[in-house]
């Protein structure tokens, strides 16, 4: 008898402590963020989020974050095609090397591209070429291109790390198929292999977004001028560091924007995957 009620009281308090944890760790910071970015009244919450320099960050960071998922989800897609339908040398390679931006510090990629294309960088007598022939004056780094190469990297594993265990657990058999009567390699994805990955690769591509919307340590070391190239994040940091108590305010103003999208993209998060449920079930 004493045994059953010590195992009825173990899962109402492992409950209890994730619980807590939760309220702790998640719940409490993005209410305080809310509550203070409030404190001041709506006058002032407005005209922070109305600021030129919060909307240049807005811009800066959805389109890196639309090129990223771009380039990532097209990325994501081929790579993993190639490594579960096909066999070929350097296969585990290519595999572990997706992988690099999971291991490697964010401003640590940050750095690699300013020594690869900053002034004194390998890769600059090749840009500065490029520059010259076409008339152009394209720079990689403390530019927008150079935010949009850092969120790039920073979010690269994400679409194609989803993508791997269900199109390896699908397997081979109804391509194979397929291509035995006569259909084409793009014909074959459109129609049999999609179907089947749909819903996981939306689900990539929602946490490629939410990683690029996020970044802050690679963004910051390629980015230079406020109001031009900095994101939400670096607004974020350079309203609080301003240490004033109306920037600080306007600072947790700029962070309940991000609180906000956050909470948006966990919304499409749950739709997507109580469709891909549904489906599943069906």
């Amino acid at each position: 008898m004493e045994n059953q009620n010590k195992k009825k009281w173990i899962p109402i308090v492992l409950i209890l402590v994730g619980a807590a944890f939760f309220v702790i760790m998640l719940i409490l910071p993005l209410i305080t963020v809310l509550f203070r970015s409030l404190k001041d009244g709506w006058e002032l919450y407005a005209s922070a989020l109305a600021a030129k320099n919060t909307l240049s960050a807005l811009k800066v960071s959805l389109i890196a974050a639309g090129i990223a998922l771009l380039v990532n989800t097209f990325f994501g897609l081929c790579a993993s095609w190639l490594i579960t339908k096909f066999e070929f040398r350097g296969k585990q390679v290519l595999s572990t090397l997706i992988d690099i931006p999971f291991s490697i510090s964010p401003v640590i990629a940050g750095l690699a591209f300013i020594m690869m294309f900053g002034r004194m960088g390998w890769a600059t007598p090749l840009l500065d070429r490029f520059n010259a022939f076409f008339g152009t004056d394209i720079a990689l780094v403390f530019s927008i291109p150079g935010v949009v190469l850092a969120t790039i990297f920073v979010t690269f594993p994400f679409v194609s790390r989803e993508l791997i265990p269900v199109m390896s657990a699908q397997g081979n058999s109804e391509e194979e198929a397929a291509a035995m009567m006569g259909a084409g390699g793009l014909s074959i994805f459109r129609r049999v292999t999609l179907p089947h990955i749909k819903w996981t690769l939306a689900y990539g591509m929602i946490l490629c977004t939410a990683r690029a919307l996020g970044e802050f340590g690679a963004v910051y070391a390629v980015s230079k001028t406020r109001g031009q190239t900095f994101t939400l994040t670096l607004e974020v940091d350079a309203l609080y560091m301003s240490g004033t108590a109306d920037s600080i305010t306007q600072a947790f103003a700029v962070s309940s924007l991000l609180v906000m999208i956050a909470i948006a993209i966990l919304v499409v998060k749950q739709i997507i995957e109580y469709r891909g449920r549904n489906e599943k079930e069906e």
